[in-house]
């Protein structure tokens, strides 16, 4: 998935600095609690997660604890998963119906010239998916719930079935990356009808644990060995750019605000300049971890410097950094530079 803030191309660095940290201090990953309290797509949990005793996985975004249960979460087979997709992807056995992604994201009746989206028309005309695609997403969706509420289905299975339809209907997304606008024709990969593809997961005896609440609500109930950081950089808020696989995962009832479609959702301190400081330090004097691990760049709201004053009062601080690609929806009329400064600031709590 194209991610804002993902680490997928930052894993080597991530990994390489944090393992030869806790090496130097001969704490071995084998015996420790790992905490993911920013988790998003889950990157760096599916990576540590066989390396380490347990994982916790947290984000405050339903879609990204849909797909954490998936990947932390889950840790035995899907029973029958075979049959189950082959069901989900026929047209005879789950037909495409006219649900809410189709109603409020898909063009379906509505006037349109040349694949253009007339925006003088007064009511909102929304091209989130293909027609097919937004009538197939709510047949898979409908079904899976059906499932689940009948007892058909365990609940790893309702969250690996959940987390591989989000992670399907995003390759298909008439979007340039994420979900703040559509574009007003169908681009290729839109057009190309929506299958229905397992994501993976590790197998494991762990007892992972995920959850989906505050990350300053939740660091006064857990403790562990180390706690990895990834907030927001900026004001650019994840409830908005990925309100669509919210209202996937969610499929609930709510009116779809604007052009957009956004639903309301809760704004994060770590988005505001005037709330971040103060954020992130009662995060870091609340954690009951030995090590922390912040990721946080260089166009941040909070400075080098700030970051530097909030954690050496904690214990032994200290940095390393590395370029960074940025994030291709990041386009080059507002910025003069095409990469970023990525900081991984380490801190050994006393």
């Amino acid at each position: 998935m194209n991610y804002i803030g993902s680490k997928i191309k930052l894993l080597p660095f991530l990994q390489a600095n944090m393992e030869s940290i806790l090496q130097k201090h001969s704490k071995p990953l084998v015996d420790c609690v790992f905490c993911d309290i920013f988790a998003g797509t889950g990157a760096v949990g599916r990576l540590f997660k066989p390396k380490v005793k347990q994982m916790i996985s947290n984000d405050k975004e339903y879609y990204s604890f849909v797909l954490n249960q998936n990947y932390i979460a889950n840790n035995t087979e899907i029973k029958d998963k075979e049959k189950l997709f082959d069901e989900l992807n026929s047209n005879a056995l789950t037909p495409p119906i006219e649900g809410k992604i189709y109603k409020h994201y898909c063009l379906g009746h509505t006037r349109f010239e040349n694949n253009k989206i007339d925006f003088k028309n007064k009511e909102f005309q929304r091209q989130y998916f293909s027609d097919y695609n937004g009538a197939k997403i709510d047949a898979i969706r409908t079904k899976i719930e059906h499932w689940r509420k009948s007892g058909a289905i365990t609940q790893n299975t309702y969250f690996h079935l959940l987390a591989s339809l989000l992670e399907s209907a995003d390759r298909v997304a008439n979007t340039a990356s994420v979900y703040g606008a559509f574009l007003k024709s169908l681009k290729k990969s839109a057009l190309i009808p929506l299958i229905l593809k397992p994501i993976d997961f590790l197998i494991s005896n762990q007892n992972n644990c995920v959850f989906n609440t505050d990350s300053n609500t939740l660091i006064q109930k857990i403790k562990g060995d180390i706690l990895y950081l990834d907030p927001p950089y900026n004001a650019r808020e994840y409830g908005a750019n990925y309100h669509l696989l919210n209202t996937i995962a969610l499929y609930d009832n709510f009116i779809p605000r604007g052009k957009t479609g956004l639903r309301e959702y809760e704004k994060s301190a770590y988005c505001k300049k005037r709330e971040v400081a103060s954020a992130l330090e009662t995060l870091i004097k609340n954690a009951k971890f030995e090590w922390i691990f912040l990721s946080y760049n260089d166009e941040g709201l909070l400075s080098l410097e700030s970051l530097q004053e909030i954690l050496s009062k904690y214990g032994k601080y200290s940095y390393v950094a590395q370029k960074h690609q940025r994030f291709k929806a990041d386009s080059s009329r507002t910025h003069k530079q095409d990469s970023t400064l990525e900081y991984l600031h380490i801190l050994h709590k006393e």
